[in-house]
């Protein structure tokens, strides 16, 4: 029997299909989404038309995961009212620091939500649409995330139909946790705060349980509940408590499976749920692979260029360290940051320096990460490398001589998708043994991987924290004087 899993993300829609006993990959095709930092979600119906022509048709049951965050914005009639703003937008950072404020600081949103909410949550689109676009926010009936919303169009239309929709969109505890209204300790939406943000009661979809059927498509597969893309990811890999997830896609996470939930008031770890009833705190940055993207563009070569120049240079990239916060940053919480590339002599800046210096940076960001995570008991037994710039030769090599233990990278896979498979497969046992009790997901087979190891260099994320906290105290000291002159 076939269980299809999807993977809604920023760049693409992925689709594999799946043995549902074994998880042995059977298929899979992808299509791409257009760029930005908002997108009508239409343009992800669409892709999921494309990548699933001729593979969910064979599915007995359907898993879509996708990128957290992102507010679908829906009217009474169950339309979209305006393009889903996404986790990578930054514009809401004024209503951030707000929120936090007005709901009484970082400890009080810690103990009610796991979380201090960063610009990505949903929680400040909210706000940002009641104060900028108070049309929208008169018309807004509910909020979905994309996972929720893939869903629900797969529970009442082919893709490449319209929506009619008669029935209540479904969540989970994983991607519900991402929301900044919602406890993951309790498994309960926190109606109030989304009040508080929008300025009147917004509807939330209906929590579902993990192994629990949420519908099924025109054509008869059961649909799952779905989830986030970190937690199908987490579910994908079969992880266990011990290991520390890092993945360097789009975005940049390093997060762990716990039975115990988060509640971290500094802001800098996220105390997620996952998606099988544990929880999955996780410490996300904005900055990863495309700082890798962004150097090879400017070097003149593509990623494989890049990584032959960065194992050209020697450790350390000549002295040069990049601060590769290009696009403003989550983690730490600075969303008007810039990036800064210090230590340029006439002798150091070459092509190979530079490549080795995007690398270097983007590993201590995430290695920075893996602290934060120590810093809440979470001690990595392994390390387990993961995303799109984990294929790099460069990647493998460096990482983990900047986190300073051996690091497991497993073979290519759309782990998310492969996750949201594997919950579809869960979902597909459950009914079949109806109703004699919850059982565990299935045991698909343990990933395949490579273990890399290499000599640890703190010298260079010494380096590069002094100029993490120096660039800090600039702005610091920078919006100080603007206060004062204001």
């Amino acid at each position: 029997m076939l269980v299809a899993g999807v993977d809604s993300s920023t760049q693409s829609t992925k689709v594999v299909l799946c043995q549902a006993e074994d998880g042995a990959i059977v298929a899979s095709a992808a299509a791409p989404h257009p760029d930005g930092t908002e997108c009508d979600p239409e343009y992800w119906w669409q892709a999921l038309a494309q990548a699933g022509d001729g593979l969910l048709s064979q599915a007995a049951a359907v898993g879509v995961a996708a990128q957290q965050h992102g507010m679908v914005a829906l009217d009474e009639a169950g339309q979209v009212i305006r393009p889903a703003i996404l986790w990578n937008d930054m514009r809401a950072a004024p209503q951030t620091r707000e929120l936090i404020a007005e709901l009484g600081g970082p400890a009080e949103w810690a103990r009610r939500t796991g979380s201090v909410p960063a610009v990505s949550f949903t929680v400040t689109k909210l706000r940002w649409m009641a104060e900028r676009e108070p049309e929208s926010a008169r018309r807004l009936y509910r909020v979905v995330l994309p996972h929720d919303w893939l869903t629900w169009r797969l529970g009442f239309g082919r893709p490449g139909t319209a929506p009619v929709p008669d029935s209540e969109p479904v969540t989970d505890r994983g991607d519900a946790s991402g929301t900044g209204y919602f406890s993951p300790a309790d498994g309960q939406w926190l109606p109030d705060i989304a009040e508080a943000a929008l300025g009147r009661p917004v509807a939330t979809p209906r929590l579902a349980g993990p192994a629990e059927v949420t519908g099924q498509t025109p054509d008869g597969a059961l649909l799952s509940a779905g989830t986030g893309d970190n937690m199908g990811a987490a579910l994908g890999l079969g992880i266990a408590e011990g290991d520390v997830v890092v993945s360097v896609g789009t975005s940049g996470t390093a997060y762990a499976m716990t039975s115990a939930p988060a509640a971290d008031e500094t802001g800098a770890v996220a105390g997620f749920a996952d998606a099988t009833g544990k929880f999955l705190p996780l410490v996300a940055t904005v900055n990863a692979a495309r700082v890798l993207t962004v150097t090879a563009r400017l070097l003149g070569t593509d990623p494989a260029g890049l990584s032959g120049l960065a194992l050209a240079a020697e450790p350390g990239a000549g002295g040069l360290t990049l601060l590769p916060y290009l696009d403003g940053e989550r983690s730490p919480n600075r969303p008007d940051a810039t990036g800064v590339l210090n230590g340029i002599t006439s002798a150091n800046l070459t092509p190979e320096n530079m490549a080795r210096a995007a690398v270097e940076s983007v590993l201590c960001s995430l290695a920075d990460g893996i602290g934060n995570l120590a810093d809440c008991g979470i001690t990595p037994e392994r390390v387990v490398l993961i995303g799109g710039a984990a294929r790099s030769p460069a990647v493998r090599s460096i990482a983990p001589a900047i986190f300073g233990v051996p690091v497991t990278v497993p073979e290519p896979a759309e782990y998310v998708a492969v996750g949201a498979a594997r919950q579809a497969a869960w979902a597909l046992a459950e009914a079949s043994r109806s109703g004699s009790g919850p059982e565990g997901p299935p045991d698909w087979s343990a990933f395949r991987a490579g273990t890399f190891t290499a000599d640890p260099r703190p010298d260079i994320r010494e380096r590069y924290a002094e100029l993490r906290d120096d660039t800090a105290a600039w702005h610091e000291r920078k919006r100080n004087a603007s206060d004062l002159s204001s």
